[in-house]
């Protein structure tokens, strides 16, 4: 029996491309879709676009947590097989960012399977800016926690194990995580594609927002209305220059700090009722610039658009963020987003 892509019994989350509904386009990581299906066997059949590195797909098959490297252009996979004859609930779901793209066409179960009713979404919603951080790039490279990064391509980077899927989960929220390893606020400047750099404000609207990858698109803000929006860009915004480290209120620095505040302006338009969290993380980086971060807050005098800072804020490593350290980060940012009370979740 093959699924459609198409079936309502699928339940997707994230922002995904569903403008062909037979052929929905995962983007940012923590996309996912999960099925609960009878079935002593289960495919996936799905297109990949390749960019750089290797490139992974996620799978939670019955609490069990597996990888499944791609190749290029269409293919069939087999998810689980010689299954009990039982109740199974499987989650396909983008380990990476926009390195690839993968474009969803359905699930085969084979012997005479069936596909039951999906759980309810929970009511909770967050949405996360961020950057290689939030996305959980390399986050599984847990020998070498605390340390510069190893040299990979693409294998230990898993957006389950990232700070945002995890402050998600400990909070029952469904997540859209809009985050781009190398992606620093302004154009021009950060990591990410790399030499003619595309920042936040040029990825934070879109649904597809590399160019190599094909046409950039703007996303339908009516699809999703997070309560929480967890702000996490102003790390990678050092590179080519860290003006913010060397002159705190020189021209440069001023020129970002009104380019940060508009883009919140935006982001409040967009989510008039949502908490709206201002921060960085705890990789390595000058102090200065979550002090400009406090700056911008307290001028925008919102009540409800706040700055945190994490106990070990940009300290911590100068690698990424391992999974102990983004379980770390997870456990202060839901005590931080759970001491607004109930009615964050109510508006």
């Amino acid at each position: 029996m093959f699924i459609k892509a198409s079936c309502e019994k699928l339940q997707y989350s994230g922002r995904i491309d569903n403008s062909d509904p037979e052929r929905p386009i995962f983007v940012f990581p923590c996309s996912s879709v999960t099925i609960r299906f009878y079935g002593s066997e289960i495919y996936v059949v799905l297109e990949n676009q390749r960019l750089y590195w290797d490139n992974y797909i996620g799978v939670i098959l019955d609490g069990n947590q597996t990888k499944i490297q791609l190749k290029d252009g269409g293919q069939v996979l087999c998810l689980g097989k010689e299954l009990d004859n039982k109740e199974h609930t499987l989650m396909l779901f983008k380990r990476q960012d926009s390195c690839h793209e993968i474009t969803f066409c359905g699930f085969e179960i084979p012997n005479s399977g069936s596909v039951l009713e999906p759980l309810p979404k929970p009511a909770r919603k967050i949405e996360v800016f961020g950057d290689s951080v939030s996305a959980g790039e390399v986050s599984e490279a847990v020998e070498y926690t605390g340390k510069p990064d190893p040299e990979h391509n693409g294998q230990y980077s898993n957006s389950w194990y990232s700070y945002s899927w995890m402050t998600a989960r400990k909070l029952n929220a469904q997540l859209h995580d809009i985050a781009q390893g190398g992606a620093a606020l302004m154009d021009g400047t950060g990591w990410f594609c790399e030499p003619n750099y595309i920042g936040m404000e040029s990825i934070w609207d879109k649904v597809h927002y590399n160019p190599e990858l094909g046409a950039v698109t703007k996303w339908d803000f009516h699809q999703y209305t997070p309560h929480v929006v967890i702000v996490a860009i102003g790390q990678n915004d050092s590179h080519p220059e860290d003006y913010m480290r060397d002159d705190p209120k020189g021209e440069k620095a001023n020129v970002w700090k009104a380019h940060y505040k508009q883009w919140i302006h935006q982001i409040r338009e967009k989510y008039p009722n949502a908490l709206i969290i201002l921060t960085t993380t705890v990789l390595e980086h000058n102090p200065n610039w979550d002090d400009a971060i406090d700056e911008v807050c307290r001028q925008i005098n919102d009540p409800k658009i706040v700055h945190f800072l994490y106990s070990q804020n940009g300290c911590q490593t100068p690698g990424h963020i391992r999974i102990p350290e983004a379980e770390a980060m997870a456990e202060e940012l839901s005590e931080f987003i759970t001491s607004f009370g109930e009615n964050i979740w109510e508006v």
